[in-house]
């Protein structure tokens, strides 16, 4: 296939594009490259790849509405998988505007783009935090999600929603995923594991929200690329036994789905840091804080939807996932 990826030099998008070259697709990878964190890194995620015969990258973003129509003119896209926006839950709640522009505008780009050229399926990053004030745990795709409690995750349901639409007017295949707590080599410097690692080995105090109490369905990298592959090959299609009078959030009898994809093995916050650690063989200064805004205190994503429809489950335990981390960040960083 010909393959469009949004975010090609982010956590997410740089190692998807990988797996998909490995697997001889063919890859056009596209970033903004802004300096939301350190550029140095996204440049050297590309740097894994931008030789490879099969991949063209261009520094764009999604929220440029002549260019992206542009470019899905002239490429002919078989499938697009959108990783681009803008993350971050608690820089949503100061830079509001910013999540607007990518997030929102950005996203009905790419929907226009597809409906134009007649993409063959829309894969797209949702979030576990579109679960919000959700507290039956775990968080189930058919369960109401209808209260978020920060921007980001509300442009994330908004992204779900404009998705079916597109689907139910113009028949386009939209799959939805939501991500738990994604982590491993090449992570985002504003994560969890990063800046733990950072501050331990640095020697300084940690923050840790909620004083520990915080429950996590940590889900390692490359767990979460097999799925967005799996995914990809097999456009969403209608439900056949979909009812109105019953509606279910994760399908439709348009050509649309919504999966989590979750370890499903949460994990206890201070467990986590207990194996980072045990790996960098070096004791942790907590600082003990409290909840923050836009946060939860735990998520555990039922997955078996995704066992059902595609026989795949995430399956890295945390402590070969931290592992392989540290043995990348001491390497990366000549730690």
């Amino acid at each position: 296939m010909h393959v469009l990826v949004t975010g090609a030099a982010g956590f997410i998008g740089s190692s998807l594009t990988l797996k998909l070259l490995e697997e001889n697709h063919h890859v056009t990878g596209i970033d903004n490259l802004n300096d939301y964190y350190d550029v140095s890194l996204k440049l050297a995620r590309l740097d894994r790849f931008k030789n490879h015969k099969n991949f063209h990258f261009e520094k764009f973003d999604i929220s440029d509405r002549e260019g992206m129509s542009a470019l899905f003119e002239r490429s002919s896209f078989d499938a697009v998988v959108n990783l681009a926006a803008q993350a971050g839950v608690r820089h949503s709640i100061e830079n509001p505007q910013t999540y607007v522009d990518s997030n929102l505008c950005g996203f009905v780009n790419i929907l226009e783009g597809c409906r134009h050229t007649k993409v063959g399926h829309l894969v797209y990053a949702s979030s576990s935090s579109v679960y919000g004030s959700n507290a039956r745990l775990p968080f189930s795709e058919h369960d109401n999600v209808d209260h978020p409690i920060s921007l980001y995750a509300a442009t994330k349901k908004a992204n779900e929603l404009i998705a079916h639409s597109y689907s139910h007017l113009y028949r386009i295949p939209t799959t939805g995923l939501r991500f738990f707590t994604v982590y491993g080599p090449w992570g985002r410097p504003d994560m969890a594991l990063f800046r733990f690692a950072r501050g331990i080995l640095a020697d300084q105090p940690i923050p840790v929200f909620n004083r520990g109490q915080m429950i996590r369905d940590f889900t390692y990298i490359d767990d979460i690329v097999e799925g967005i592959v799996t995914v990809l090959g097999s456009p969403a299609t209608p439900c056949d036994n979909w009812s109105g009078e019953s509606p279910d959030p994760a399908t439709s009898n348009a050509p649309y789905r919504i999966y989590n994809i979750g370890n499903a093995r949460p994990v206890e916050l201070l467990r986590y840091i207990e194996v980072l650690e045990k790996e960098l063989r070096k004791k942790a200064q907590l600082d003990l804080l409290p909840m923050q805004d836009g946060d939860v205190p735990a998520t555990t994503a039922d997955v078996s939807e995704l066992k059902k429809h595609f026989d795949y489950t995430p399956s890295t335990s945390v402590e070969d996932g931290v592992s392989r981390f540290v043995e990348w960040y001491k390497s990366y960083y000549g730690e």
